[in-house]
């Protein structure tokens, strides 16, 4: 395999439908000599042989070629995806593998981006053309989050915008415009010259734009970065000026004010993300060899060792602390039967619905070992998925280490290249916040360019090269004992959560005009927890009154074999943004029998901003088809067969339900254990 060559980015272009004279305004516009390298990704059928290189070749001058495998990336070149085939890159060399179906879906684009976002990082580029269904839009976050750039076809210049729409609802895109636009736009924002800040007076003003950001961030997201360094936080914001080709800080603020989705783009930024398996070799070996068993030597029989991976971002050193372990466990003799319980935590909720998920891509491999990956790894269509036996040791939550209470009685703590981002006098608390945390003799692992800086000595060095630290037994200062680093002010769930209607008249207007264009009667528009806000049509075949004190509230309202039916697809519809339909769902009458027949759809609203975070609910009557007169037996056949198949779609349903409960109980059980940690 012939090595890539450099450093470059690399551009990846997904289109589906309609997407051929996208890539090709795409390519006329894009000069031959940026220095980048462009994958073109498109959903191809694999019956036919593909003719996009040549057509390619004929609109641009760099070299245009069909992706073979182990085919090393150049710069200013043009690489075309075979038929049928999923592709990835690693160290800049391409693979191909067999086209997997996904949940029933081919997800070609996905499946590149997120290979792209591990090998090329900040350097990763995806731009998202036309095309039908949302392939792309989950890769693309992997780029964001890997701070790469994300270009978007403008949905209205799209001949298909299935795709395009989808990618622009993520909010992680840096540029949304037609197509022949993106290349310029793209160069422009990689050349654009960083701004800079002269004068003592003008460094004076920018600090209290900045703060006034900041307060904007705290009041949005109810995460305060204050004591975040001032330098880190101009470079995030002045990339998404760059973006916006805006050169003063002060129109940015005022964009922040008019634009409220900058924001939650602007936080995403603000987020480090940066993060592998077994990072620093050294450190682990000696974690596995050392630390570990002097550990071990010290603990009694049957006991659980408790960590703590704050700022643990997707995961991958919470993993790798579980299986150095696994693995320092493996080679005890005492056969103490000693466990692990790790609390991973990060603000980021997405970073943690990811590590909660347990699946990285193919280019893990560069950083775990072939022994490792057979030992706690399983082959996945889309990667590798960590062990059952691992994740099982560890609770993820979404969780402030500045604001919220910590995790205590703790044996172990790592937070790796997190304090190089904070203010002096918040790393100061922290390191206090961390020593009260730890049991005596507790173990501290910091970053490699990080050490213990406060002045009470709370902690005392174990190996200064590899950022090892154990818990001083010198007593503190009283104050010092309080673990509470700072309160930030958070949103209030109703400011985040629930988009309050003004008036009834606001909800049956939006209401009606969302359900002439979407939906049919009967129907039901709820909020995130069920509470109904408006009524279409003749409901109460399926809804009604419970006895006693009025309540208007979907769950209450839900006849008895309705209901659990409504509860799992609406916990479903509150994790994506595609409809939930139930099919079949029978309504019984007063003896018990099935009276009618209905399919439900639920769909989670996201425009209009009015309706955002609502459900709309929909009930159609199936209607059973009038057969002609038959004889007894055929009808008795006929009807067997009919009631079989109906057992076997309330099987299904049952299936579908089953499932979704146990996820969201197992959610729910680490969120507790979550909870009750910080309560105690």
């Amino acid at each position: 395999v012939e090595k890539g060559s450099g450093n470059f980015p690399i551009v990846g272009i997904g289109a589906s439908a309609g997407g051929l004279e996208a890539i090709e305004e795409f390519f006329k516009n894009m000069p031959d000599n940026t220095g980048m390298a462009f994958v073109v990704i498109q959903h191809l059928d694999p019956r036919h042989v593909s003719m996009m290189p040549e057509l390619l070749q004929r609109i641009t001058n760099m070299t245009v070629l069909p992706v073979s495998d182990c085919l090393a990336v150049k710069p200013n070149h043009v690489y075309v995806i075979p038929p049928d085939k999923n592709m990835s890159v690693l160290k800049g060399v391409l693979y191909l593998s067999t086209l997997a179906a996904i949940r029933g879906l081919r997800l070609p684009i996905d499946y590149f981006f997120s290979s792209l976002a591990g090998d090329r990082k900040e350097k990763s580029i995806g731009v998202v053309l036309s095309g039908m269904g949302s392939d792309g839009s989950s890769g693309i976050k992997a780029i964001k989050k890997q701070k790469g750039i994300v270009l978007v076809q403008e949905p209205a210049d799209s001949k298909f915008d299935g795709m395009t729409s989808s990618a622009v609802n993520t909010a992680v895109a840096d540029i949304i415009a037609p197509a022949r636009q993106l290349p310029a736009k793209l160069i422009a924002l990689l050349n654009n010259n960083r701004w800079e800040i002269a004068s003592p007076e003008i460094k004076i003003k920018t600090k209290d734009i900045l703060d006034k950001i900041i307060i904007q961030l705290r009041t949005h997201t109810g995460h305060d970065f204050l004591f975040y360094k001032k330098n880190t936080l101009l470079r995030r914001i002045e990339r998404r000026m760059n973006v916006h080709q805006i050169n003063n800080i002060t129109t940015y603020l005022r964009y922040t004010q008019e634009n409220p989705k900058e924001l939650d783009i602007l936080f995403n930024e603000m987020l480090i993300g940066i993060t592998s398996f077994f990072r620093d070799a050294a450190v682990w070996q000696k974690l596995r060899d050392e630390i570990f068993p002097d550990l071990f030597k010290q603990l009694p029989n049957g006991y659980i060792l408790r960590a703590w991976v704050p700022a643990c971002s997707t995961g991958e050193e919470a993993y790798s602390l579980a299986i150095v372990f696994k693995e320092a466990l493996a080679k005890e003799k005492s056969n103490k039967n000693l466990s692990l319980r790790i609390f991973a935590s990060d603000i980021d909720n997405d970073a943690i619905i990811a590590a909660r998920k347990g699946v990285f891509n193919d280019t893990i491999t560069a950083d775990v070992s072939p022994e490792r990956i057979s030992h706690f790894f399983a082959k996945v269509d889309n990667g590798f998925r960590v062990s059952t036996a691992i994740r099982e040791t560890i609770t993820f939550a979404t969780h402030s280490i500045i604001s919220d209470p910590p995790f205590t009685k703790l044996d172990f703590l790592s937070c790796r290249n997190l304090l190089i981002y904070l203010e002096p006098v918040l790393q100061k608390k922290l390191m206090v916040l961390f020593r009260n945390c730890l049991k005596p003799d507790g173990i501290l692992l910091l970053g490699n360019t990080e050490g213990e800086s406060s002045e009470n000595a709370v902690f005392i060095p174990v190996d200064t090269k590899l950022k090892f630290f154990k818990r001083s037994t010198i007593p503190i200062p009283d104050e010092l004992m309080y673990t509470s680093v700072y309160f930030s002010h958070k949103k209030t769930e109703t400011q985040e959560h629930m988009k309050s209607v003004k008036n009834a008249d606001n909800i049956q207007t939006l209401a009606n005009e969302l359900l002439l264009q979407r939906f049919a009667p009967a129907s039901v528009l709820i909020n995130e927890h069920g509470d109904l806000l408006y009524i279409t049509g003749r409901i109460g075949k399926y809804l009604e009154p419970a006895a006693g004190k009025a309540n208007m509230n979907i769950y209450a309202m839900a006849r008895k074999d309705l209901g659990t039916h409504l509860i799992s697809a609406i916990r479903k519809a509150k994790q994506n943004n595609d409809p939930v339909i139930l099919r079949n769902v029978h309504i019984l009458g007063a003896n018990g029998e099935p009276q009618d027949t209905v399919d439900v759809t639920v769909q989670r609203i996201e425009k209009p901003d009015a309706l955002k975070g609502t459900f709309m609910l929909v009930f159609k009557d199936v209607s059973v088809a009038l057969t002609p007169p038959k004889t007894l037996s055929k009808q008795i056949k006929s009807t067997s067969a009919k009631r079989q198949q109906e057992i076997e779609i309330e099987l299904q349903n049952v299936n579908e339900e089953l499932k979704s409960t146990r996820e969201g109980m197992q959610i729910s059980k680490e969120e507790l254990m979550s909870t009750n940690e910080e309560l105690q």
